[in-house]
């Protein structure tokens, strides 16, 4: 079941959909939006649904820009706040959390448990955006090294905001990092269509790679 929620921050309500299994792990997931597109875009459906068909209660919301209707990103300390506030209203209905996103927000999710101290028992980056967009100068992600927690890293392996090298670098430097790339992924991760394969192939793929790294890393 979807259910909808209003979820209070201190800068003001914003929107969540709460995924709810039949069966649910007691593990629950925080999937935030990327920069482009909010809660509702096709990608973020798509791989909400394969976390909860997984078992994971699964948690979208809206940056309070996307629910503002405004496309300019807020400021990191308000991404922050916004995203902190989303992982303690999913806290009330599971045992605990992980924090993933999509590009921004699985950057800004890293922060939250870095910086705002949030208890996550993982985090997992759908195309971690090493490079911001225009930009040639790798971002500084020391901070995801103070996180002692299990960080798995997906990225597609023609992804010109997280290049393999960058991001299979920064999976290294963590204390427990895994760099899974999803071959001919762009930053979406959608493959060529030469290669015959569908962005739901690699949604599977990458879904399939979380339930494996969840089990071995995180649920022991």
């Amino acid at each position: 079941m979807l259910h909808t929620l209003k979820i209070k921050t201190p800068l003001g309500p914003v929107t969540g959909k709460l995924a709810r299994p039949q069966s649910p792990r007691g593990t629950g997931i925080v999937l935030a939006h990327g920069a482009g597109a909010g809660q509702t875009h096709s990608w973020m459906v798509a791989m909400r649904d394969r976390l909860k068909a997984l078992g994971f209660p699964t948690l979208t919301f809206d940056y309070l820009y996307t629910e503002e209707g405004r496309k300019a990103p807020d400021r990191l300390p308000k991404l922050i706040e916004v995203h902190t506030a989303a992982a303690n209203r999913l806290m009330t209905y599971t045992d605990d959390v992980m924090l993933a996103g999509k590009s921004m927000g699985g950057r800004v999710g890293g922060h939250v448990v870095a910086d705002a101290g949030f208890p996550a028992v993982g985090l997992v980056y759908f195309g971690y955006p090493v490079v911001a967009m225009g930009k040639t100068i790798p971002r500084d992600v020391d901070h995801l090294e103070s996180i002692a927690v299990p960080q798995l890293f997906i990225s597609g392996s023609r992804d010109p905001m997280g290049p393999p090298d960058l991001v299979e670098a920064a999976a290294t430097a963590v204390p427990n990092g895994t760099f899974s790339p999803i071959d001919g992924g762009d930053h979406s991760l959608a493959p060529l269509k030469s290669t015959g394969r569908t962005v739901d192939d690699s949604l599977d793929e990458a879904c399939e790679i979380l339930d494996a790294w969840w089990l071995s890393e995180v649920d022991r």
